[in-house]
């Protein structure tokens, strides 16, 4: 067999095929752009911004001032310690605590050893002095007659006015002594002076104690009251005339009213609050001693508009915050006056009107005008503009004839340059 002879190529780099490259090049790059630029249609359709959701609050102009809400416990109106008013060693202790006393009832006694023999002496003091005083009383009745027939010195007459005025004087001051005595005697019983319910206890039997420790407590059942710790702009903007609700922590449902009986003079060194008393009106039998309350009272001022701490913004330096239209759902921002920073609100001034909405969340993510959604709401139906996307085959796989074609011409090129090749 012959070899196949070479067929000769056709030099790319010749002068025709040079000349002719460039302008190819552009062709097909404009058309490629062509291709990627969008039509007029889709450039004048304005490109969709997703709908934010936000939480909403409606205005509501409230009463004047604001409702203040304190914490406290119960106490009696009068607490009085009980104690001797000498010293000694306890014996007896007949109360303990919670227990109900009366008015003059025995609580406590002292060893009363050492008390018994001072009115022991005393008395006999007295009867002593009691017999000088009769003996000197005797000597100037004796001498009073005998004096003007002269059978009595006028001196010895005095001197014996004299004993007897002196004989008065240690009685009067033995029975003095005898007094003392019965009463430190008497001051070794301690007595209840009024009823109440004993809620602490200071010594125990055995002990020896001084005068005025307590012994045992006394809540007296005169009344209660619900004792408070107030911060001063509460005090200052209240009034001794508003009426105080007061209801158990544990119950809300007891719960009574009254005013304010006491104010602490002097706030408290750590706290810098002050005790307030509040004597109830016919409180609960549920609202025992020590019971944990809840005062609420409404404080004096012009009525007002408040809003969530997180509805707070700013724009130029100002507070403002997003207004919602419930007409077209857009957003505006608004400044307003602010009256009083709170802890968790804001009190308004002006700038908001009741019934109007407010957004409290998601504010920091917000431009004029832009459409939002309240939250708990459906999700709008978003309108897709039809597009006429070609079915499959239509666009970007041609059809027979065109693959035929394609095919023929591909089939062709081979032969046209076997045909320039050759000489």
């Amino acid at each position: 067999m012959k070899p196949f002879a070479p067929i000769p190529c056709r030099d790319v780099r010749s002068p025709a095929a040079m000349a002719g490259a460039p302008l190819a090049c552009v062709l097909a790059l404009l058309i490629l752009l062509t291709g990627c630029l969008p039509t007029d249609e889709e450039a004048s359709q304005p490109v969709s911004e997703p709908i934010r959701p936000v939480r909403v609050v409606t205005v509501e102009e409230l009463p004047g001032g604001e409702r203040v809400t304190l914490t406290g416990t119960v106490q009696a109106q009068d607490d009085v310690a009980l104690a001797f008013r000498v010293g000694g060693q306890l014996i007896e202790r007949t109360v303990n605590v919670g227990d109900q006393v009366n008015a003059g009832q025995v609580v406590a006694r002292l060893d009363a050893v050492n008390e018994r023999n001072a009115v022991d002496a005393a008395r006999a003091n007295l009867a002593a002095a009691m017999a000088r005083l009769v003996e000197a009383r005797n000597t100037v009745r004796r001498f009073e007659p005998m004096l003007p027939q002269g059978f009595v010195a006028r001196a010895d007459f005095d001197r014996a006015v004299e004993a007897r005025d002196a004989a008065q004087a240690q009685v009067e001051a033995a029975q003095a002594q005898v007094a003392t005595a019965e009463n430190q005697l008497g001051f070794t019983t301690l007595l209840a002076d009024g009823p109440g319910t004993v809620t602490e206890r200071g010594a125990e039997p055995g002990e020896v104690v001084a005068a005025g420790r307590m012994i045992v407590r006394l809540a007296r059942e005169a009344g209660r009251d619900a004792v408070f710790d107030v911060p001063a702009r509460v005090i200052e903007s209240g009034s001794a005339d508003d009426e105080v609700t007061v209801a158990l922590s544990s119950d809300p449902k007891v719960s009574t009213s009254g005013r304010v009986r006491e104010v602490s003079p002097q706030a408290d060194p750590v706290t810098r609050t002050f005790q307030v008393r509040v004597g109830l009106a016919n409180p609960p039998a549920a609202m025992r001693l020590g019971s944990t309350v809840t005062g609420s009272i409404q404080l004096g001022g012009a009525a007002g508009i408040e809003i969530p701490n997180s509805a707070l913004t700013s724009t130029r330096g100002a507070p403002a915050v997003w207004v919602l239209d419930p007409q077209t759902n857009t957003v505006a921002l608004r400044n307003i006056d602010v009256a009083r920073f709170e802890l968790d609100r804001v009190l308004i001034a002006q700038g908001l009107d009741a019934g109007e909405l407010v957004v409290t969340a998601g504010v920091q993510t917000l431009r004029p005008g832009q459409q939002v959604r309240r939250l708990g709401e459906p999700v709008p139906d978003e309108t897709s503009a039809e597009t006429s996307e070609p079915a499959i085959g239509q666009v970007g796989e041609p059809t027979s004839d065109e693959a035929g074609d394609d095919t023929g011409d591909t089939a062709s090129e081979p032969s046209v340059e076997k045909a320039e090749a050759r000489p």
